[in-house]
């Protein structure tokens, strides 16, 4: 059975001044410095690494596409107050 629900956090790196992501989507590492850019890269790459990563070839060919449809739980952070 391929996984269908996947999850993403932007973490603060106060270090760095960018924010970061922790997900299991295998290949997905997104460095910004605001969160519409995080977001932007997270919607345009996801479902792609998702589907180079995560889904064998041979469920590709044979499963039905509503069943291999993932969920991505994106669960964007508060705004940062300023400092």
């Amino acid at each position: 059975m391929v996984k269908r629900t996947f999850f993403v956090k932007a973490l603060w790196d106060d270090e760095a001044d960018v924010f970061y992501s922790d997900s299991d989507i295998e290949g997905l590492h997104i460095e910004c410095a605001n969160l519409d850019e995080f977001e932007e890269i997270l919607l345009d790459s996801a479902v792609d690494l998702i589907v180079a990563n995560h889904i064998p070839a041979a469920d590709l060919a044979s499963t039905p596409l509503k069943d291999l449809i993932p969920a991505i739980l994106w669960l964007r952070p508060e705004p940062r107050a300023a400092a």
